[in-house]
């Protein structure tokens, strides 16, 4: 029996944890089972970028009468832009069965959270706060302040990890991408998503208790 829709997860964790790196590897290897959420934003496009890959580039008054439609799942302004997580394009998605992932930070994840309780929160972490500190510093892009603003942010972060399913401990690399594609595809075949299949199932049994 095919499942009838793709679960809706947001993967969130302290900058250098590695979660673009998984979502990415997740893409790479399961290509026909997730898709990743793409972000409307009223910035202009970079070199290279294009609308509809990387974002869906739209005005401010476009944006904002996004807004004023209910269109976006999540937003907030950044730098005097505005991002958002688009509704059409995710329920698109996971109405073709795929599994939609969404990176966002902790207070969109709990404003998806609170509009979809079905959401699957997923928190990424290296094993260490000192691991943490040398793989942004390994990146060797940034200067001492900015790691150390990172740092201060992580922290702030840190304080509302409780509020996520299930927290990844990014150490292995490709041992963590299958951990959580392994989270992801059990959720599948958790009680509560699967009301439609047990009534199904209770309604065919009904009917044999009765000889019918």
């Amino acid at each position: 029996m095919g499942r009838e829709k793709g679960i809706l997860i947001v993967v969130s964790g302290f900058s250098g944890s590695g979660k673009g790196t998984i979502m990415n590897r997740l893409l790479e290897e399961h290509p026909d089972t997730y898709a990743l959420s793409i972000s409307a934003t009223t910035r202009p496009p970079r070199p290279g970028e294009a609308h509809g890959r990387e974002y869906f580039f739209v005005s401010t008054d476009e944006f904002e009468s996004m807004i004023a439609r209910q269109e976006l799942i999540e937003y907030a302004k950044y730098v005097n832009n505005y991002y958002g997580t688009p509704k059409e394009y995710v329920s698109q998605q996971l109405e073709l069965g795929k599994d939609v992932i969404l990176e966002i930070e902790i207070q969109g994840a709990l404003k998806v959270k609170e509009a979809f309780p079905d959401t699957l929160l997923l928190f990424v972490t290296p094993p260490s706060a000192e691991e943490l500190r040398s793989r942004l510093l390994g990146r060797g892009t940034e200067e001492a302040p900015i790691v150390a603003s990172r740092l201060s942010r992580a922290w702030q972060e840190a304080q509302g990890v409780e509020a996520y399913d299930y927290l990844i401990v990014n150490d292995q690399l490709e041992e963590c991408v299958q951990k959580v594609h392994a989270i992801i595809q059990n959720e599948h075949a958790r009680m509560a998503r699967n009301g439609s299949v047990i009534e199904a199932i209770r309604a065919g049994l009904k009917a044999f208790a009765k000889g019918e």
